[in-house]
C-alpha cells in the first residue's frame, strides 16, 4: 500500500477497514446487502494526541472498533474510517 498523506488532528486515528466476511464458517456464500460492516481494521495514521492525553495507538496496530464508529472518507480511490481513539475498543 502507497504511503497516506493524512495526518490525523488531535487524538484522532485514520483506520483502514477489514474487508467484510465473503463467507460464513460452514461455506455459506453472504451476499452484499446482508455483509456485516466490519468492526475491526488497521491503524494507518494518528494524531498527536491532547496535551493532557498522549495517544496510545501507534501506526500499523489491529484495532476493534464500534460498528458505526467514525466517519467513511476515500482517500485514492481507498476507503478508510477517520474517528477519536476513543472510539477504538481494543488493540487485538
Amino acid at each position: 500500500m502507497a504511503s497516506i498523506n493524512v495526518k490525523p488532528l488531535a487524538d484522532r486515528v485514520l483506520v483502514k477497514p477489514a474487508a467484510a466476511e465473503q463467507m460464513t464458517v460452514a461455506g455459506i456464500i453472504i451476499p452484499d446487502t446482508a455483509k456485516e460492516k466490519p468492526v475491526k481494521g488497521e491503524v494507518i495514521a494518528v494524531g498527536v494526541g491532547k496535551k493532557d492525553e498522549p495517544m496510545t495507538l501507534k501506526v500499523g496496530d489491529q484495532v476493534l472498533y464500534g460498528k458505526y464508529s467514525g466517519t467513511e472518507i476515500n482517500i485514492d480511490g481507498e476507503d478508510y474510517l477517520i474517528m477519536k481513539e476513543s472510539d477504538i475498543y481494543a488493540i487485538i
